[in-house]
């Protein structure tokens, strides 16, 4: 959940810090309780560490750098820097990152869970070490100086002190860590925790995440868990430390990353939030490019086009039953798609939440299809949930949005979301991208089984992107931006919907929890009598999707009951409804429409003014709605 970056080349320590300062930036979604960096050129060493977001770390560098000497080009220039997102010790300078050993000589930047540590830690003090913070990180400088003391007479004592290092930890991490006496190499590993290498040419990088390396290279090489590298600004070789040897170099493939500096950066948007809401439409065709075929003259002859699932094809025309597994937005994405599978592959599906699912007992049975969701492919939880799967023989398909990421790499098959990079760290684009993705799944694999289902879902949600566009208007955003302001004073909300709405309820809410930090609840509209109704008054308003479409409206009638129940409690109700239904008006306060839609795909425009009514509720109380307190973008620890 922290952020990582690394750099070093022949060029000065001015643009060495700039790269790892740029860097942070880019990964601040990560964590952003303190910051801290260490950069060695020519012998000259900066060492700083800073409370609060990159900003302040820039500013007190940028002091460091104007009042000493310009160090120019020489034959090498480091550095590491490090985000912090508290776990271990409370966010200040001293639990900041690097961490280093009792005499400064070895400094360390980590990402992860260091589960052992107060074990090694007892040992450590013993043996005279001297902590400094609170941090699970700290023992590994000390546990390399610890290593390094013992193999001093040892021509290869940096690999082995590391290595031994790597043996003796327990936990997930990602490591990068810089040997004062070893200024040219920068040293990293890998386990359970993303970590990056960016291939340059006379430079290269180490980082957390890609998004890290935009503007600087595309060429990346992933660690897989249990490896480890020696960067260098010409070379990379990389080993597994769970090997017995440090012999035996690993060959890796270099990945060519599909991201532009362009896409990751905000243009003429005043946060990253909102682009990323705006780019719903794109985000759509990008799902959609070169996956739908549609037969202008006889749509019934249109037709899905999945290449990442052809290899198990048989297996899914086989398929009996299908378990979703996400987190966060992901889960919300996965119960939406229960729907879908359910009523257009008709297959039984359940969704689960991936950090309970990797701890139940669960009843495996043959022809199951396991679909896992995380827009980094990173998400811990998920990645446990899938190697028990794997344990239980079950075939699996991930669903990302970052290629070469853990879960794309540790899957049987899978489908890329194309969304490009979501900085923001409450997940709008990528909720959409999940949506389309796995609305072409439901359609595919009824497909291949030959199950009937409306041919209009494969146009419809072709054509889906000028409707939100319909919604992303001037007026209609200016709209959405006033009834923001008008609620953003209450500290409740309730958000109701009904069968394929309901999973979006709880999305709405859970944005509005994230952005504004006002207390909302999901609710099922039938869940209303039971329970949720005693909370109702004039001071706690609820937001109602109450869409009608041509097929059926039972299930707006049904909802049309609840909101007369809130009403006649003197609650307040905002409603998104479908253009032309003015059945509605009598009922709501506030009214926000949407175009009309096929059911199955309501979810894909519903949800944009939800994510615009939690930023404008964030904006009113200026509040950082791209870096919501206490939260990080991956969550790649437990």
């Amino acid at each position: 959940m922290c952020g990582i970056i690394g750099y070093i080349s022949g060029k000065s320590q001015k643009e060495n810090i700039e790269v790892l300062i740029e860097g942070l930036k880019a990964l601040e979604y990560r964590g952003y309780d303190s910051a801290g960096l260490v950069s060695i050129s020519n012998e000259n060493l900066i060492y700083k560490k800073s409370l609060g977001q990159v900003k302040n770390l820039e500013a007190d560098v940028n002091k460091i750098l104007n009042s000493s000497p310009v160090f120019g080009e020489g034959d090498y220039s480091i550095g590491i820097a490090h985000t912090r997102w508290a776990t271990h010790g409370v966010p200040s300078e001293l639990n900041s990152h690097p961490h280093t050993d009792c005499n400064e000589n070895i400094f360390v930047i980590h990402n992860g869970i260091i589960e052992n540590y107060k074990e090694l830690k007892n040992i450590l003090e013993k043996g005279g070490h001297i902590f400094k913070s609170q941090t699970d990180t700290e023992v590994i400088p000390h546990l390399l100086e610890k290593f390094l003391k013992e193999n001093n007479n040892n021509s290869n004592k940096f690999d082995l002190s590391f290595l031994e290092t790597l043996k003796i930890i327990k936990g997930a991490f990602a490591i990068a860590v810089i040997f004062k006496e070893l200024p040219e190499m920068i040293y990293v590993a890998k386990l359970s925790s993303p970590l990056v290498i960016g291939i340059g040419e006379n430079e290269n990088y180490i980082a957390s995440d890609p998004s890290a390396l935009i503007g600087n290279t595309k060429k990346v090489i992933y660690l897989k868990d249990g490896e480890y590298a020696k960067v260098s600004k010409n070379n990379v070789n990389i080993f597994n430390f769970q090997s017995q040897s440090v012999e035996g170099e690993i060959k890796k493939e270099i990945t060519e990353l599909e991201w532009d500096i362009e896409r990751a950066q905000k243009g003429d948007y005043p946060d990253f939030m909102m682009k990323e809401i705006c780019e719903a439409s794109e985000v759509l065709k990008k799902a959609l490019m070169g996956r739908i075929k549609i037969d202008q003259n006889n749509p019934g002859n249109s037709f899905i086009k999945l290449g990442g699932l052809e290899s198990i094809e048989e297996e899914l025309k086989s398929a009996k039953r299908i378990i979703i597994l996400g987190c966060g937005t992901s889960y919300y994405a996965g119960m939406v798609a229960e729907y879908l599978f359910k009523k257009v592959s008709k297959i039984p599906t359940e969704v689960f939440l991936a950090s309970e699912f990797r701890y139940r007992e669960e009843v495996f049975v043959p022809d199951t299809i396991v679909i896992a969701i995380s827009q980094s492919g990173e998400t811990a939880d998920t990645i446990a949930a899938i190697k028990k799967c794997h344990d239980n023989n079950l075939t699996v398909i991930g669903i990302v949005n970052v290629v070469g990421s853990t879960i794309s790499r540790i899957t049987d098959s899978g489908v890329y979301n194309h969304a490009g990079p979501e900085i923001g760290v409450a997940s709008t684009k990528a909720f959409i991208s999940q949506l389309s993705v796995l609305a072409l799944v439901s359609l595919y694999i009824a497909q291949i089984k030959n199950k009937s289902f409306d041919k209009n879902l494969i146009s419809e949600l072709n054509n889906l992107g000028d409707k939100m566009d319909a919604i992303l208007k001037e007026e209609n955003i200016s709209k959405i931006k006033s009834f923001a302001e008008k609620y953003s004073n209450k500290k409740d909300f309730l958000y109701l919907g009904r069968n394929f709405n309901y999973p979006v309820a709880l999305e709405g809410a859970l944005k509005l929890k994230e952005i504004s930090y006002i207390h909302a609840e999901g609710y099922a509209g039938g869940e209303m009598k039971h329970g949720p109704l005693a909370m109702i008054d004039e001071n706690f308003p609820t937001f109602a999707i109450a869409t009608r479409n041509k097929k059926d409206n039972v299930i707006q009638d049904k909802l049309f009951s609840n909101l007369e129940e809130i009403k006649a409690r003197k609650g307040e109700i905002l409603c998104i409804a479908t253009e032309g239904d003015e059945n509605i008006n009598h009922i709501t306060n506030d009214l926000i429409y949407i175009p009309e839609t096929l059911e199955e795909l309501e979810p894909l425009l519903v949800i944009i003014p939800m994510q615009l009514f939690a930023y404008y509720v964030g904006k009113a109380k200026n509040l950082d709605v791209d870096k919501p307190r206490n939260l990080a973008k991956s969550v790649t620890v437990e």
